[in-house]
This record gives structure tokens, C-alpha cells and sequence, in this order.
């Protein structure tokens, strides 16, 4: 079955960095949580809230092990006027054998308020 496994943080800088440490983090979680595998990904599509300048989140990917080969894509985010700030989300597409309901989506620092209902 291919799912979707959501994630987003937030940084408190605008520097490549923490881009790099916060994203890093985020896409560890994840994987691990899911227990995903890079061949078993189709495509991460990550977006990056207007105010995000300092470099692009989806070079991370590459400094995994056996993750080098997974396409991924930067995006800005629509900028709303009452939107979190400073805020990277990610869309990872995968094959899983977990069910809907068994997906672990992982949301941190200010991001936890996106979607506090998703949050295990």
C-alpha cells in the first residue's frame, strides 16, 4: 500500500544550519518511527514557509545512507497572513504495510500546532 507520512518543524533562524539540523531531525524521526526504507519511497516533497530563504531543505536527504537515489522536491508553502512562520513541512510518499490509522506523522517545535490531532 503507498502512504503518505506528513511531517513539519519550524526553525528560530532563517540560516542554512539549522535548516539542515531541524530537517535532518525531522526526516530521522520519521523514517525511524515508520520503520521506512529508501527503496520502498516514492518521492519526500518538501515546502518552506515565504520566509525561508537560506537554502533548501531537500539536500538533506542525500546525506543518508542508501538515500541518495529517492527523488525530492522543494516548494514554496502558499504564504498566509495568519500561517506559522519559518516552518518546513514534508509530504514522504512510500510503500508501508502500516494501515492508515498505524501511520506515525511527526510534527516539532512550533509545527506540533499544525496538526495536534496527528500526534501519537
Amino acid at each position: 500500500m503507498i502512504r503518505g507520512f506528513r511531517g513539519a518543524t519550524t526553525l528560530e533562524e532563517d540560516t542554512d544550519q539549522e535548516m539542515i539540523v531541524k530537517t535532518k531531525e525531522l526526516i530521522r524521526n520519521m523514517i525511524e518511527k515508520n520503520n521506512i526504507k529508501p527503496d520502498h519511497v516514492v518521492h519526500i516533497i518538501f515546502t518552506a514557509t515565504p520566509d525561508l530563504h537560506a537554502g533548501f531543505p531537500a539536500k538533506v536527504v542525500r546525506e543518508f545512507s542508501g538515500w541518495e537515489h529517492v527523488p525530492v522536491m522543494c516548494m514554496q508553502e502558499i504564504d498566509v497572513e495568519s500561517g506559522l512562520k519559518k516552518c518546513i513541512r514534508v509530504m514522504l510518499t512510500a510503500e508501508t504495510e502500516l494501515k492508515q490509522d498505524e501511520v506515525k506523522h511527526e510534527y516539532l517545535g512550533k509545527a506540533v500546532s499544525l496538526r495536534p490531532d496527528l500526534i501519537k
